[in-house]
């Protein structure tokens, strides 16, 4: 029996592509695991009416952990009309399925390592070598969203007086999304990233938040930082504003370390980090709770590129690396990085977002030789 039981989700359009890259490279360093694909993405949301169905969970329950390639995902309405016509008007309503993965396995932490490697033609700066943590579970993306505004949530909002404002436009012409955040959500999280910061001798760790406006979440988050923070008196601890680390992150990089976030803004900033590395070709993220973790390239499915092997497959390859750290293979997952690293350095084998011609899996194969 294998050491490892890996799932493999490829889900829609370029995802299955760069899975297909990472397998030859999994496959070469012989990890003893044995792999499981299951379905998951938009072809199964429109003919199933269910994009995460129940025997993907059931095989995720089964294995170690998950190496997920990318999904499309539409508005609401756009989803509706794209449901085979036997499911139309049953009341089914689209959700993201990473969103409920990471939910329903209580994901909270997902790790985004933002590294600008020697040689990549697209670093916006060298020596840039960021790690962001951002809450995945909770805060604006809980999903707690309303429209129209039902009676009894506007009755309950009016408690408050800023409120008072809206009290006489109509339901249907207002929208409420909540941003949930708990005094545990945050306290993990901020625990998590000097955890890590400590373990990786890391110097410092910054708090992205806005608790001048956001007085009531971004306070509670505030506190509980500057609370955890007290633990670590060797690591440097920096509170930032969401807007100014924007700008900051364009305009020092280097001396950021370990940045940390709710939902909503670590989504935002680890973004704008990873097109300091090259863009979302090399943006690799970890989905971690305490029992299970899935892996993935941050970019889409890109339908528009789907079938041509024309995408960048290395941020699939360093969430493979990343998926080998976790399970403890970290000699693997060393051996791996190197290899990504050598390849970009060398320069002979560049896809299209770096100024060359190469195929997404000459990429991986380039990789695999290295190995």
């Amino acid at each position: 029996m294998a050491k490892y039981r890996i799932a493999i989700l490829p889900g829609d359009g370029i995802g299955k592509e760069v899975i297909e890259a990472a397998m030859i490279v999994l496959n070469r360093l012989n990890l003893d695991a044995e792999y499981f694909y299951g379905d998951i993405g938009w072809e199964f949301w429109c003919k199933e009416g269910n994009a995460l169905p129940e025997r993907t969970i059931k095989l995720l329950k089964e294995t170690d952990a998950c190496l997920f390639g990318a999904i499309t995902s539409k508005p609401k309405e756009d989803a509706a009309r794209e449901l085979a016509p036997e499911l139309q008007g049953k009341g089914l309503s689209y959700v993201s399925p990473i969103v409920k993965l990471r939910q329903l396995f209580d994901l909270y932490i997902n790790l985004r390592p933002c590294k600008a490697y020697p040689g990549n033609p697209l670093n916006y700066r060298e020596n840039i070598d960021l790690v962001i943590f951002r809450e995945n579970t909770e805060g604006s993306y809980a999903g707690v969203e309303f429209y129209p505004l039902p009676d009894q949530v506007r009755e309950a909002l009016m408690l408050h007086p800023k409120m008072k404002d809206f009290k006489e436009v109509p339901a249907d012409q207002i929208a409420v999304s909540t941003r949930i955040m708990t005094q545990k959500g945050c306290e993990r999280i901020v625990r998590a990233a000097f955890e890590y910061a400590q373990k990786n001798n890391r110097k410092s760790v910054t708090l992205v938040e806005k608790p001048n406006v956001l007085r009531e979440t971004g306070g509670l988050m505030l506190r509980v930082a500057r609370k955890v923070a007290a633990e670590y008196p060797d690591i440097k601890f920096i509170e930032a504003n969401v807007d100014a680390m924007c700008m900051w992150l364009v305009k020092n990089p280097q001396d950021y370390d370990v940045l940390v976030a709710e939902n909503l803004f670590g989504d935002i900033i680890s973004d704008l980090a990873a097109q300091l590395v090259g863009g979302l070709g090399f943006a690799c993220a970890g989905n971690i709770g305490d029992k299970y973790a899935v892996f993935e390239p941050t970019h889409g499915s890109a339908p528009k590129y789907a079938g041509m092997y024309k995408v960048n497959p290395i941020a699939t390859l360093l969430a493979a690396k990343m998926m080998l750290d976790w399970l403890g293979e970290t000699g693997k997952g060393q051996v791996l990085e190197q290899a990504i690293a050598e390849v970009i350095k060398e320069g002979k084998v560049r896809t299209y977002d770096m100024g060359g011609s190469a195929k997404t899996l000459e990429v991986a194969e380039a990789v695999a030789a290295k190995l």
